[in-house]
């Protein structure tokens, strides 16, 4: 695994992974091809931004959460709480049956980001939800003051930043993914929209 997490951790990363295989026949959480990579390709690939969300902060919002990764399995690592938005209601009750079974500290909102209305967090993570211009209009109105977005992005990350440029102000770092060569992890800070010039 990316993170060395503790047994207690790795028993209740077991109980999900196998949850998840059984709900996928069923209800299409992870494509059929990934289910025998399921703990390189989206476990590891969600427990490798543990070190970017240090220091641990007390709350955190997951957009697009789908089956878990990386919001459900953060705060499973971690014990930080966080909000699971996932509007799929079917998506919804496979988060909310791995959070009893796997006692992580989630809180699974069935409804699209925009129409979220929750307190906004000092951190806001999402993977594989949509284009960076898009994903970061859904994570504005979820982010506190201060606070950091944390996103994996694939081989177009480059692209999509300075498309968003264009729409934001925004302090970028960019961490290799460990997990994959042509991704990365986005930390994003300082977040506020270009004012237009009248």
């Amino acid at each position: 695994m990316a993170e060395d997490v503790s047994r207690e951790t790795q028993d209740a990363l077991g109980r999900f992974a196998a949850l998840l295989v059984r709900w996928n026949r069923t209800v299409n959480l992870v494509s059929a091809k990934d289910v025998s990579v399921l703990w390189q390709r989206h476990i590891a690939d969600s427990l490798q931004l543990i070190p970017s969300m240090h220091p641990l902060t007390d709350r955190a919002v997951d957009i697009g959460s789908g089956a878990g990764f990386p919001g459900l399995i953060l705060a499973l690592a971690t014990g930080v709480p966080f909000d699971l938005i996932e509007a799929d209601r079917r998506k919804a009750a496979f988060l909310r049956e791995a959070a009893r079974t796997t006692g992580a500290p989630v809180h699974v909102l069935a409804v699209r980001a925009e129409s979220a209305g929750i307190a906004p967090a000092p951190l806001v993570t999402a993977r594989a939800v949509a284009p960076l211009p898009k994903l970061l209009e859904l994570a504005a109105p979820l982010l506190a003051p201060g606070g950091q977005c944390l996103f994996l992005k694939g081989a177009s990350a480059q692209e999509e930043l300075t498309m968003a440029a264009v729409q934001w102000h925004m302090h970028v770092e960019r961490v290799a993914s460990r997990t994959a060569p042509d991704t990365c992890i986005l930390r994003i800070s300082n977040l506020s929209r270009v004012i237009p010039q009248s």
